[in-house]
């Protein structure tokens, strides 16, 4: 999946301990390695101003934005979003997080809904595919598998030289270590729940 966004978000309730975590976190990170937000925005491609706003929890980073900044620090995103404080073993993904936004535009729009930490190995999504328009996507890692259901709309799927047409409640898997792609050949919007299995 192509994973291009830029998303202006509002600031978190201060009382949203996940996040003062991430920010202390990134913080503390930058901190041991004497590294300036000016050191960390060059490495990770994030202005200093968000990288600010970040630290002092005033903003809600995206997706994207948390990749490009575990990155830079050389951990995984499991290992910069974990909060250890957080003793619920209940973890909830809510409706309106927008960090949980993989990709927004006027074409579509993908929301993560499996725990960060669990990157490269399951990846559950929530994708809405406008009419007439197509996520296509490189391989993945090889043995990668997609799984799919369509809850709205009528699209066909294509895996290398295969293709299949799929409507409401119909179900699919494919191998994703081939070119692939989800095309809306409806009317209106496709919304279509994608689970990636790495192996």
């Amino acid at each position: 999946m192509a994973r291009n966004q830029k998303q202006q978000t509002p600031p978190i309730d201060s009382g949203d301990a996940a996040m003062g975590e991430l920010g202390n976190r990134i913080r503390q990170m930058r901190a041991d390695r004497s590294w300036s937000l000016e050191v960390l925005s060059n490495a990770s491609g994030v202005s200093r101003s968000m990288l600010s706003e970040i630290e002092r929890n005033q903003a809600n980073p995206t997706l994207v934005v948390t990749m490009r900044i575990a990155r830079a620090f050389g951990v995984t995103l499991g290992e910069l979003v974990e909060a250890p404080a957080v003793s619920s073993s209940v973890q909830v993904i809510r409706r309106g997080d927008r960090a949980q936004i993989y990709r927004s535009d006027n074409d579509c729009q993908i929301r993560t809904l499996s725990p960060l930490q669990l990157e490269k190995d399951v990846e559950f999504y929530e994708v809405q595919l406008q009419a007439g328009s197509a996520l296509r996507s490189a391989p993945h890692f090889e043995g990668t598998r997609e799984f799919l259901i369509v809850e709205k709309g009528r699209i066909r799927v294509e895996s290398g030289t295969d293709s299949e047409e799929l409507v409401a409640g119909d179900s699919a898997t494919y191998r994703a270590d081939v070119q692939h792609a989800i095309v809306n050949i409806g009317k209106g919007e496709a919304l279509i729940f994608l689970v990636d299995i790495y192996r």
